[in-house]
């Protein structure tokens, strides 16, 4: 579940929503401002810290609440019924929930008691150090500053969502380039489509060295170096403890990754006839940015089995995944409020086709957003969607506070999610399901092939090395504008072996090309977190709860799993990360588990590649 961007632009907020968001406004900001400024609250010198802390988190709690309910509502109508008046009450309410989050007296207040922290208790020093970090996108102690951020973000995002893409001449859409990668296999054909889905790129750049500035002044307007410290602050760590962490993965899987890319290579080589490379052409890889190598292994596509099923049927076996485990069902409002399935042809309505789970009022109304089909893809996309939304329920409890009703750090949400689609991919689940037959014979190697190529393996290098190295250099590091080309493919080269098809000047910005660099910055190596929790997690109830191998278990109807994840998720926030990671596996944050997991494949991969030349040094 990605962080979501507010739309910012300046169309008035429809009239459905004006009335109850003015009041809420009135009520919530307003209301907590006063209260926070009476003699009540600010009597710190006849009261302990502590009780001061206590009364004023209170009304943080509750404004914070009750703006996020309005302008989660507000978002859910904008990406399921897309009208102009849905999108103006989105960027209406999303104003008002980021004016409350950057006031200046909540800031102030924040800064003050965290100046006594000492004398305060771990749950008020999170949510007060929480309250910063929700501020920092928008501290209105500067309005100038957050004013042309607001502007350049939705800029940015005009020209990100507005472009329109060429192909010879014609049009063609982002999911016509993708579907053209993934089927077609004349090379020259292959560069043209590739080529085209770098040209937004130059078009988004000169407003994107506007936005590193603008990022960067909001950071230091809340006393962080630059806007990527801002972000890694989440997990309690600097920019160069962040990218150490990721550079230490990297390092382990390596020799993993080096057989995967020498077997990959081969195997490309062969599908189009050319010699082997010693880099990876990126025109050959079916991903635009060659983060994850999809489509190599034949043997471990399953869609036939579920061609008879009903997307009814798909998101309630995944509910069945959670009660089986012991948790309660969904409330039933998820299923009214929810939208899970296809519009029907010739509908009028438009919708967001992007799955998500939301937690509209940090309470128990919990919805998903999905496009159900009966295919294998969807059906681990629910599993994982309503990891999310089971998240939400275990830590809606009152000993979590609104403010830390989130993950134990960001990367904590998609790592659980993942970890739920890893488990309902495994042959034994899909088979005590009835999708697979109970004589399915898998095999084992395409399997767990298909898995490292398709979404472990190659991923850690763009999610650990290529995004987050490169926003480093330009927000940490203040890269000049006429060198983020050249640095841009330096770490594409270094970290994933991958060359473009011919030479890219500085007349490109291919990063740009890559959504999350422009609405979402700063933020990417969360998937690489979660991709190395998931083994992790996964790897102990394999071993110590389910005592199955890792590569071939089956959760289903396991109570002691159900309670053992419960105990990680009702916790929120309200601890910190690697606390809840020790308690909960013995160990630290570590690839281990994850290396141990392809360990046969490892094996193979070795005996396959015997005799050629491993790597591209």
């Amino acid at each position: 579940m990605k962080k979501r961007l507010e739309t910012t632009d300046h169309r008035p907020l429809a009239p459905c929503l004006r009335s109850r968001t003015r009041l809420a406004i009135g009520l919530c900001a307003g209301g907590l401002l006063l209260l926070m400024l009476s003699p009540i609250a600010f009597a710190a010198t006849k009261s302990p810290i502590q009780e001061r802390a206590d009364r004023f988190l209170v009304l943080a709690n509750a404004g914070y609440q009750a703006l996020y309910r309005v302008n989660s509502e507000a978002q859910w109508l904008a990406v399921t019924d897309v009208t102009p008046a849905h999108d103006a009450a989105a960027e209406a309410t999303g104003k008002a929930y980021a004016a409350f989050n950057g006031n200046p007296a909540v800031i102030s207040e924040a800064r003050e008691l965290l100046t006594h922290q000492k004398e305060l208790n771990e749950l008020t020093v999170r949510q007060l150090k929480q309250l910063l970090l929700n501020a920092a996108e928008g501290p209105m102690t500067n309005p100038d500053l957050v004013t042309k951020r607001v502007a350049a973000e939705t800029k940015q995002a005009s020209i990100l969502n507005g472009f329109e893409f060429k192909l010879n001449g014609q049009p063609i859409t982002a999911n016509q380039i993708d579907d053209k990668l993934e089927k077609g296999v004349d090379l020259n054909e292959r560069k043209a489509v590739w080529d085209a889905s770098k040209q937004s790129g130059p078009a988004l750049k000169p407003n994107l060295v506007t936005l590193r500035d603008l990022r960067n002044g909001v950071a230091k307007e809340m006393k962080y170096p630059d806007y990527f410290a801002l972000e890694v602050a989440a997990y309690g760590m600097t920019t160069d403890e962040m990218l150490k962490m990721l550079e230490d993965w990297m390092a382990t899987l390596r020799p993993l990754y080096l057989q995967l890319h020498t077997w990959a290579k081969y195997k490309l080589a062969e599908k189009f006839h050319q010699p082997v490379p010693k880099k990876i052409p990126a025109h050959w890889l079916n991903n635009r940015w060659g983060q994850e190598w999809p489509g190599l292994v034949e043997a471990a596509d399953i869609d036939k089995y579920f061609k008879d099923r009903k997307p009814e049927w798909i998101i309630k076996t995944a509910e069945q995944f959670y009660t089986g485990l012991g948790f309660s069902p969904l409330p039933q409002s998820f299923w009214e409020r929810s939208d899970l399935y296809p519009l029907p042809p010739g509908s009028k309505r438009k919708k967001n086709t992007h799955a998500s789970c939301w937690h509209v009022d940090l309470q128990n109304d919990i919805r998903s957003l999905q496009s159900i089909e009966p295919n294998a893809r969807w059906f681990f996309t629910a599993h994982h969607e309503l990891g999310h939304g089971y998240y939400f329920k275990a830590y809606s409890r009152p000993e979590v506070p609104y403010l830390l009703r989130l993950g134990a750090a960001p990367g904590f949400h998609e790592g659980v999610g993942e970890l739920i689609a890893l488990a309902s991919s495994q042959v034994p689940y899909l088979q005590s399901r009835g999708v697979l037959p109970h004589e399915f014979n898998a095999d084992k190697t395409a399997f767990l092939l298909d898995d490292a190529l398709a979404r472990s393996v190659p991923f850690i290098y763009f999610s650990c090395g290529t995004m987050p190295h490169w926003e480093a250099d330009i927000y940490a590091h203040n890269l000049p504008p006429d060198q983020w080309n050249a640095r841009w493919w330096k770490y594409v080269s270094d970290f994933q072996g991958i060359e473009p098809p011919s030479p890219r000047g500085e007349e490109f910005c291919d990063a740009a090309t890559k959504t999350h660099i422009n609405d979402n910055p700063a933020y990417y190596y969360n998937y690489a977190f979660a991709t190395v929790f998931k083994f992790q997690l996964h790897d102990y109830i394999a071993r110590k709860i389910l005592h199955q191998p890792p590569q071939s278990c089956n959760y289903a109807d396991n109570k002691e799993v159900g309670a053992w994840l419960n105990n990680i998720l009702k916790k929120g926030g309200t601890e910190d990360w690697r606390k809840v990671l020790k308690e909960a596996t013995g160990e630290d944050i570590s690839t281990r588990a994850m290396m141990d997991y392809f360990k046969p494949l490892m094996r193979w991969l070795e005996e396959q590649n015997k005799g050629r030349q491993i790597g591209w040094e």
